[in-house]
Order: C-alpha cells, then structure tokens, then sequence
C-alpha cells in the first residue's frame, strides 16, 4: 500500500478513535464531575503527577527511537519490552513507599490507600507500549482505535457505576486502571507480537543517545505541566486544586484528541519523507493548517459555552469557569507547538529538542515563581502566556529543519481565526438572548449554531483549510467504507 493510502487510512481510523473517545470521555467526565466533589478531583490530581512523569520514565523514549527505526528486529523489542516491564516494577515499589509520607504533607490519608492501586497503571502500561509500537509501525489504526475505544468505554461504564453506588474517589481510581488493563489485555488478544529470543542491552545503547534525549525533554514538559497542581495542592485548598484540574482536563481532552489523531500518524510517516523537503515542508504547512481549522473555532466556541457547560454540573463546579476559559486559549497555540515538536523529532538528532526545553523551562520556573502565590488565576494566565512562547520558541526552531516560515502559517491561520471569532460573537450573543432556557436546551442552540456560522463562513470565503478538511473527510468516508 502507498504511504500517501497508509496515512490517509491511518488518519481516517485515528480521528474516528479520538472523535469517539474524547466524545465517551467527555460524557464520562461530566457525569462523574456530577456524582463526585472537586475535592474528590484534587486528590486524583497530586497522584496523577507521578504516575505520569513515572510513565514517562517506564518508556524513555525507546517506543519513539522504535518508530524511528528503519527496520527493528525482535530482539529490539524483547529488550524494550524487558526494559519497560523492570522499570515499571521498580518505580511502582517507589511510589507506593512514598505514598505514605505524601499523604502527610497534604493531610490527606486516603492517598495511603489509593495510591497501591492507582500505580498499578505503570506496569499494565509497560505490557501495552511494544504492542502499541508495532501497530503503529504498521499503521494498523483501526485495530488500536477500536481497542482505545472500548477500553475507554469499559473504564467509564465501571466508574459511573462506581460514583453512583457511592465510591466516591475510588471511581476515578479505578477508572484509569481498567483502562489500561482493559487496553492490555485486548493488545494482547488481538496483537500478534510476542516476546522471544535473548534480552540484550546492546540494541538499548544503540537507540539510547535518542531516545534519551526525548526521555530528558519529555521528562521537563511532564513535569512542568504538572508541577503546579503539587503546589496547588499544598498552598491553597483540595477544592481550588480540582477546579483548576477539572478546567485543565476539559480542555485537555479536544486538544490531545486532536492533536494525537494527526500526530500518531504523521510521526511514523514523516520520518519516511525526510529526504523530499519539498514534500516535507508541505506536508508540514498542511498539517498545521487543517489543524489550526479545527483547533480555532473549537476553542473559541467553548469560551464562548463555558458558562453552559459547567452550569449543567452544578453551581458546585462554577467556579472552574473561568479558569476553563484562560486554558482554552492554550487549546489553540499548543497544538502548533506540539505539531513543530513532531518535527523537530522527525528531523534532528535530539540535542536542539533537549536545549530548546532548558530555555522554555527556564523561562516558565520564573513565571511559577511569580504567579503561585499571587493566585490560582494568575497560575492559569501564566500558563497561558507560556504557551504562546512555547509556540514561538518551538516553530523558530524549526526553521533549520524546514523551508516553512512562520509568516506563511500566520497568514494560512489568519482567516479562520477571524471567521471564529465571528462565530464565538454569534453563540455569546444568542446566549445573552436565552437566559431564560435551561443550560442544556441553550447548548442545543448554541452548538448548531457556532457549527453553522463557521462552516457556512468557511465554505462562502473558499478557505484552504476548508477545502483540505472536505477532501480529508471525503477520504475518510472511502477508506472506512473500503475497510
């Protein structure tokens, strides 16, 4: 099959997951945000920043070095596969002897209990990374979507079932261990690698000098996205702290859905055109323009329903708003930085990856420094502001590695990003109109509405990036169907 049908069928499969999981999700999380407290919310919070800096560790980077590989061969897996399983034990013994004087230095004891369980989702996690690996070589989305889906779906069904029987934090617990268990064991079933041969150390110092150096920049991004929820927890109270995790994770879940859906992709296949930088640079340039047509007007619009969306939950969760609305301004220039990242890792050897960090990390210990003990507000605003640097800092660097400039992407964003603020006028206006209507029923009218504007605006200007997304969604509808 041509790379060109791979990434097409492999896009295709891949926004079908993320569109349905970041859907289930959604539902998933408004429905428990209803059952649970916020309080409920901040404990996950703190636990949730080790196990996803200590998944980072369990990977180091090799599942990525593994992609990039022309030609792994099993004895490569078998030992990242054997890495991967080692290091998820031993930090899973670490974290849960740590989870006890954790709980002291927030006061809350209930950390002793859950946190066993919680960290069980570092060695579940390390039996699915080679299986994922693989499918992602082969661009076998629609296996790993199907499996992401469903894995999804069992976890939230057993965790509304959970809140609802009045399990209270323990839903969310084992929410995202099912998931992971559900996801490795239908990898397993379904997946036909297994591991075999001899353990060697030899194919992991050959990939270390890469993967490492993703390991070093992952590990400062992880920890930075998440270090203020550790303050957080500690200088203000468990409410504040799932407020402002709630609003992160809402935003989070269009974001990373969509982002994911391109970039999973295009990872494995742009590291195929690399030598083609013509071919590269609009491969490029077209990514980020569907992408910031997507992105835009679906941030912009969820400002604009904020105050809807959260007043369904409750006058309980009011609060989140308007940290909701500063972090959906993130939703908009982290998925370009992220998509120059792709292509600073596709491209270069590491080492301007790793570099490029210190000086983003730098720059944001200064802004948590500052913000942390003014307010939670100015926590998120400084995030915010963070992100549009990282957003500059990341696309300047690419410029050693690809003919596209920045000048060429602001003008391809510049009019959808017009149209959408067009759009997010039109969905406040019809807000300020229907107060009187219930949150839902207001919603029902503003979606359509925004959706609408955009699309009819979009079509009746002959945007480009309208016209890429109809040509990706006809050639979605062939291949699924074909499939």
């Amino acid at each position: 099959m041509e790379l060109k049908d791979k990434v097409v069928r492999g896009v295709a499969w891949s926004a079908a997951e993320k569109i349905g999981s970041m859907l289930l999700q959604m539902a998933v999380s408004f429905i428990l945000a209803g059952l649970l407290v916020p309080e409920d919310y901040g404990t996950i919070a703190i636990l949730t920043v080790f196990s996803t800096i200590s998944l980072l560790i369990v990977d180091s980077g090799y599942s990525q070095a593994l992609i990039r590989k022309p030609d792994p061969t099993q004895q490569d897996y078998t030992s990242v596969f054997a890495f991967n399983l080692c290091a998820s034990v031993v930090l899973y013994g670490i974290l849960v002897a740590a989870s006890y004087p954790l709980a002291q230095y927030y006061n809350r004891p209930e950390i002793t209990h859950v946190a066993p369980v919680l960290f069980l989702v570092l060695p579940v996690n390390a039996l699915c990374v080679i299986q994922n690996t693989i499918l992602t070589r082969k661009f076998d989305f629609r296996r790993l979507s199907t499996i992401t889906f469903f894995s999804s779906m069992i976890a939230g069904i057993a965790a509304i079932a959970m809140a609802l029987l009045g399990a209270g934090l323990w839903a969310l617990v084992w929410q995202r261990v099912l998931t992971l268990v559900a996801k490795a064991i239908m990898l397993w079933l379904f997946g036909s690698w297994r591991p075999s041969g001899r353990i060697s150390t030899s194919p992991l110092r050959q990939m270390a000098p890469y993967s490492y150096r993703l390991l070093a920049t992952d590990m400062l991004t992880g920890i930075y996205n998440n270090v203020a929820a550790l303050f957080i927890g500690r200088m203000y109270t468990l409410s504040q702290l799932g407020y402002f995790s709630q609003a992160q994770k809402l935003k989070d879940l269009p974001v990373t859905s969509t982002v994911q859906a391109v970039q999973n992709v295009t990872f494995p296949a742009m590291s195929n055109i690399t030598d083609d930088e013509a071919k590269f640079a609009e491969s490029f340039r077209k990514v980020l323009l569907v992408t910031g047509f997507v992105m835009i007007p679906m941030m912009l619009g969820l400002i604009a329903v904020a105050d809807d969306m959260f007043e369904m939950l409750g006058q309980k969760w009011m609060p989140t708003v308007p940290y909701f609305r500063i972090f959906c301004l993130t939703g908009i220039t982290t998925p370009i930085a992220m998509i120059a990242y792709n292509t600073l890792k596709v491209r270069s050897n590491g080492r301007i990856i790793f570099r490029l960090e210190i000086i983003k990390k730098s720059i944001m210990t200064l802004m948590f420094i500052i913000t942390i003990p003014i307010s939670i507000k100015a926590v998120v605003w400084g995030m915010a502001a963070m992100s549009a640097v990282e957003m500059a800092l990341t696309f300047h660097a690419t410029r050693r590695y690809t003919t596209l400039r920045a000048r060429r992407v602001a003008h391809d964003l510049l009019a959808p990003t017009m149209i959408a603020v067009v759009m997010a006028g039109c969905v406040t206006a019809m807000n300020l109109v229907d107060q009187a209507w219930h949150p839902i029923a207001r919603l029902a009218a503003e979606v359509p509405l925004g959706a609408a504007v955009y699309i009819g605006l979009s079509a009746l200007f002959r945007l480009e990036g309208f016209a890429e997304m109809m040509a990706i969604v006809k050639g979605l509808h062939s291949k699924i169907t074909k499939a």
